[in-house]
């Protein structure tokens, strides 16, 4: 019943073209009173397209007829926001899920770095809560504003039974734009959406540039390429440009099929306004990889390593498999690149993990296991495999690296912490230069510390504010007992007797531990970071504060990975809950580094097993790749 878009456009084009004109705003429009029918309405109407590019809709490219121009400051307005926009646009695009299934787990030291732990920790404080039902009010204002929701049809509709459904709606503003993305969310079929085109073409005389980058979204994520073509047709004949999120629409899709190199024509046309999305490069080098053109997806992976955009994982999954898929074909696509030149690239994506601590997830990781075994006269062999708590890779028992910093990153990260963080302009708002010269002179008279205790952070770990002072002094208690030198850094409130700090409890403390209490406006991370690096290598600071927005002060990536890196072997964090008579026990600091490893005739790569993984947290899964 509903044919596509171009095929009456074709077919109405000619006989229609001296009814149509295009007024002053670019805006394209229809002389329906000339029509003879309303399926020639119809049919002209879908070929009007109306809607200035000018509008806000993410981001736009020049007009092709004046390429070149800017917005009128030398460059693109609203750059880092029209990039988010365009990700946005590439996520709404991309259905597949980027993780990989479950897999079965071995058991591990508990960490407040290992994967999962944030979402396991959520889950159980939220067991934990008390709900709280809403009042009548709020339930019913809710109610009232879900009932307004556009509920889309569950099959085509004639343009009378769109109309009814408006009116039932209250002749809703912008109908057509939100029916369109309902029909998206709720994954409908394409023939319903025809048919909503056709309804606003007969009732309009128009089809704005917004409903068909709407009708593009569905198109694209269903994969209706035949679609695209069309409605590419249609915009690139209607509108004088198109603005990044429809480019980026287009370089998906054409990359799909076998027009693929007019991906890479769309590409550079978003590479003369704005630099082009990791996601953009990453399309185009999966398709060039695709149809074995190796030398073109490698001459773009550059290109997106040269604009500072960080590859996605789906890029290096495409040239893994494409090198063994082009080699098993018998070499064609390297003919331009020996398979050793080759070889070399995807190590060096090994590398570019290693030094920006990413980690591939198990697709990937399968891509990257199956190249290596296919590699000819080599004689590889890949694991799925764990680690000792000591570090020792349960496959080859070889051991991994150690997570302690040598000598020269140690001093190196000392000092960009003092700088950036302890030094830094910020510190100032929550304590003053006297607080902290004081502080600096006291840990200098000293012995040299341990470990050192963030104690209201801690003590705040007991929800029973009655049991502060106690929870305080059964962890340091616990560090006595093991021996060590302790410095606990408190405020002084803490020091007036109440309920939350009994005096006893305090001077026990006392007895055991060094002891300094800043003013109470003070922010204790600063001095513990000081007292913990100043203590050197071997000291430990207890906390459950993760420090992310200290890392976040640091200037350059490598500097805030060293920061994580130390972290992760010196904070200890308490595990679980604390009752009352028994000892405090700690959560595990492990003795190897999590990061992609190689020592020649092996390769350890940690990898993403799992769906809840925060972004400060570690894998715990590892591939094991052996030479024989």
């Amino acid at each position: 019943m509903y044919s596509t878009i171009v095929l009456k456009v074709r077919i109405c084009l000619n006989p229609l073209r001296p009814f149509f004109h295009r007024g002053r705003s670019g805006v394209l429009t229809i002389k329906t009173t000339l029509c003879k029918s309303s399926h020639d309405v119809l049919s002209a109407a879908r070929f009007m397209c109306t809607g200035d590019t000018n509008s806000n809709l993410g981001g736009r490219l020049t007009d092709r007829r004046n390429t070149g121009q800017t917005d009128g400051q030398g460059g693109m307005k609203n750059k880092a926001t029209t990039q988010r926009q365009e990700k946005r646009w590439d996520d709404t695009v991309d259905g597949r899920s980027r993780r990989a299934p479950h897999w079965q787990r071995h058991s591990f030291p508990k960490s407040v770095f290992a994967a999962g732990t944030a979402k396991r920790t959520t889950e159980i404080l939220k067991k934990k809560a008390v709900l709280v039902s809403l009042n009548e009010d709020e339930t019913e204002g809710r109610t009232t504003r879900g009932a307004g929701k556009v509920q889309p049809p569950d099959q085509p509709l004639s343009a009378a039974e769109w109309r009814k459904l408006k009116e039932s709606l209250g002749n809703l503003q912008r109908f057509d734009i939100q029916m369109m993305t309902a029909l998206f969310t709720s994954g409908a079929e394409l023939d319903i959406a025809k048919s909503l085109l056709n309804f606003v073409a007969m009732e309009k005389g128009t089809l704005s540039y917004e409903l068909l980058l709407q009708y593009l979204v569905l198109c694209v994520h269903g994969g209706h390429d035949a679609e695209v073509f069309e409605v590419y047709d249609i915009m690139r004949g209607s509108f004088s440009s198109l603005d990044t999120g429809a480019s980026s629409l287009f370089i998906k899709s054409f990359s799909r099929t076998v027009r693929w190199r007019e991906a890479i024509n769309i590409l550079h046309e978003i590479r003369k306004v704005i630099i082009p999305s990791a996601s953009n490069y990453g399309d185009v080098i999966a398709a060039a990889v695709l149809h074995g053109d190796i030398i073109t997806a490698w001459a773009f992976y550059d290109e997106l390593i040269e604009k500072g955009l960080s590859p996605r994982q789906e890029v290096w999954n495409a040239l893994f498999k494409g090198q063994r898929e082009t080699t098993e074909e018998g070499g064609k696509g390297l003919e331009a690149m020996s398979q050793s030149e080759h070889q070399e690239r995807l190590l060096g994506i090994l590398l570019y993990m290693r030094n920006n601590q990413i980690y591939p997830e198990h697709s990937l990781a399968s891509s990257i296991k199956t190249w290596f075994e296919s590699l000819s006269g080599q004689k590889w062999t890949g694991s799925w495999t764990s680690t000792t708590p000591k570090g020792v890779c349960r496959c080859c028992r070889s051991e991994l690296e150690s997570i302690q910093l040598t000598a020269e990153e140690y001093q190196h990260l000392k000092d960009r912490v003092m700088t950036d963080i302890i030094q830094g302009r910020d510190v100032f708002n929550k304590t003053t230069p006297e607080e902290l010269e004081k502080f600096k002179a006291f840990v200098k008279r000293k012995p040299t510390f341990d470990v050192v205790v963030d104690g209201l952070n801690v003590a705040s770990i007991s929800n029973d504010k009655n049991r502060r002072s106690e929870m305080l002094l059964a962890i340091v208690s616990e560090l006595k007992h093991q021996g060590l030198t302790i410095l606990v850094l408190g405020r002084k409130h803490m020091l007036q007797p109440c309920r939350s700090w009994e005096r006893h409890d305090m001077k026990l403390i006392q007895q055991q531990a060094h002891c300094f209490f800043t003013e109470n406006i003070s922010e204790d991370d600063p001095f513990l970071l000081y007292a913990t690096l100043h203590s050197g290598n071997h000291c430990l600071f207890v906390s459950k504060d993760l420090m992310r927005d200290h890392k976040a002060c640091l200037p350059d990536i490598a500097t805030r990975q060293l920061f994580f890196k130390w972290q992760r072997g010196h904070q200890l964090v308490v595990d679980g809950y604390v009752a009352a008579g028994k000892r405090v026990r700690f959560q595990s600091i492990l003795d190897y580094d999590t990061i992609v490893q190689t020592s020649g005739d092996s390769w350890h790569i940690p990898y993403d097993d799992t769906e809840d993984r925060s972004t400060y947290e570690i894998p715990q899964r590892w591939l094991c790749l052996t030479k024989h």
